[in-house]
């Protein structure tokens, strides 16, 4: 199964922000939308970085509530792996374990169009899975009734 399968079920919405957004504003936008992680991105939209729940527990940890004022692209992750639409869910699940990362941007080129989370990988192996049994149950079923 390919990312782009992943893509077309959940969609390609994307929430992003600029290094100069506030962690505070950063929060409130990951708690309202329901996610994990925010793409950081300049005005042309190339992926400059990427903003986490992770970030701001560690921020906090580390400042204090004054953390809350500074900007995403003081304590944002630069290195930014990256998926495409070609890869399969194995590799995308390899890019996340062997880097321990939970959200795997998608890019088009240099466009980004779309995030995976590790729920969304685990779902579709556990799919995956069920689809397989039932094939085996099949097979196993035809092979009863030939013979």
């Amino acid at each position: 199964m390919k990312v782009d399968i992943l893509l077309d079920a959940k969609g390609c919405d994307v929430m992003t922000v600029t290094e100069d957004t506030s962690v505070s504003e950063a929060a409130r936008s990951l708690a309202v939308n329901n996610i994990g992680v925010l793409v950081v991105a300049d005005a042309a939209g190339r992926i400059e970085g990427i903003f986490s729940e992770r970030d701001i527990v560690r921020g906090l940890a580390r400042v204090g509530a004054g953390y809350l004022d500074t900007p995403v692209g003081q304590s944002m992750s630069r290195t930014v792996i990256t998926c495409t639409r070609e890869n399969s869910v194995d590799d995308v699940m390899d890019m996340m374990t062997g880097n321990a990362i939970r959200h795997l941007p998608v890019v088009e080129g240099e466009e980004l169009i779309g995030v995976l989370s590790i729920v969304d990988v685990v779902h579709a192996l556990l799919a995956r899975a069920e689809f397989d049994k039932d094939m085996r149950k099949i097979d196993v079923e035809a092979h009863q009734a030939a013979g």
